[in-house]
């Protein structure tokens, strides 16, 4: 119920990307019941204009855009969030690990993610994926690691400020271990920051799927993500085709969405955490 209210309290543009996110995850849920026909199924000539059969036309094979658009959706978001998630798990914890434990252990995980993030993130990427399989696993495996290194940073910063604060001294006086503090102590005091990188992270980690996927690295065919639609259907751009728009659309919506969400949840936490302080 207070959910709903605080949804209810919510400015318009929140509402918007609510709206807007909660679309995209149940067209992501019923995929295979909303479309209309087989992701390979080629259906038609090349590149047909929109009609009753084909909402979205045909894409460079003759197989129904919207179709693929719509199977498209399922696996970017869930490729983009499981990666995210793995983001968070690695690049949170071990943030705090490092401002808490401090010393050698502290050096050593520093100095890991100073040489990964002295390498562009693309072109590490390019080079991993040549190596090794396009498969969804080693997609999740190659983003969640590559990305963790910009949220430790984060992570570090906001736990060495809040592990000299008093009570983190009274758990460590009580003998708390490393891990009560990390996840007891430092964590809920941590969540205004994450929470708004969480976001950006989400979005670039589409962003940086897509970018895979148009090089040719990325979700292969039949299969196609966002990303691979665009590329698919980016020679008809010349010609006047607008098969390539459509994906592309569904790319800038989404981060319109999740970066309207995330700034109001970030103010949200924000005047939470104000209201506890002030009392």
């Amino acid at each position: 119920m207070k959910v709903f209210l605080l949804i209810f309290k919510a400015p318009i543009s929140a509402q918007v990307g609510l709206l807007l996110c909660v679309g995209f995850a149940l067209v992501a849920t019923l995929a295979p019941f909303l479309a209309p026909y087989d992701s390979a199924a080629i259906v038609g000539d090349v590149w047909m204009p929109m009609s009753p059969q084909h909402w979205l036309g045909t894409d460079n094979l003759g197989r129904d855009l919207l179709s693929r658009l719509v199977l498209g959706t399922r696996t970017t978001l869930v490729i983009a969030g499981l990666a995210t998630l793995l983001t968070f798990s690695l690049g949170a914890v071990a943030g705090f690990v490092a401002a808490v434990a401090g010393g050698w252990v502290d050096m050593c995980l520093s100095r890991l993610v100073d040489v990964l993030m002295a390498i562009p993130t693309l072109i590490f990427a390019l080079v991993v994926l040549s190596v090794f399989p396009s498969t969804v696993l080693v997609l999740i495996l190659v983003m969640g690691v590559l990305d963790s290194t910009r949220v430790y940073r984060l992570a570090r910063a906001v736990a060495m400020d809040i592990n000299v604060m008093d009570y983190v001294e009274a758990a460590r006086l009580r003998g708390e271990k490393t891990a009560w503090i990390v996840f007891r102590e430092i964590l809920p005091n941590a969540l205004t920051p994450l929470v708004s990188e969480l976001g950006m992270r989400f979005i670039f980690a589409v962003l940086f799927l897509s970018a895979l996927s148009f090089l040719g690295l990325g979700v292969q065919p039949p299969d196609a993500d966002w990303g691979g639609l665009v590329k698919e259907n980016k020679e008809g751009i010349v010609f006047g085709i607008p098969a390539a728009l459509a994906p592309a659309a569904a790319i800038a919506l989404l981060t319109i969405a999740v970066n309207l969400v995330a700034d109001w949840i970030l103010n949200l936490t924000s005047n939470i955490h104000g209201e506890r302080g002030n009392v």
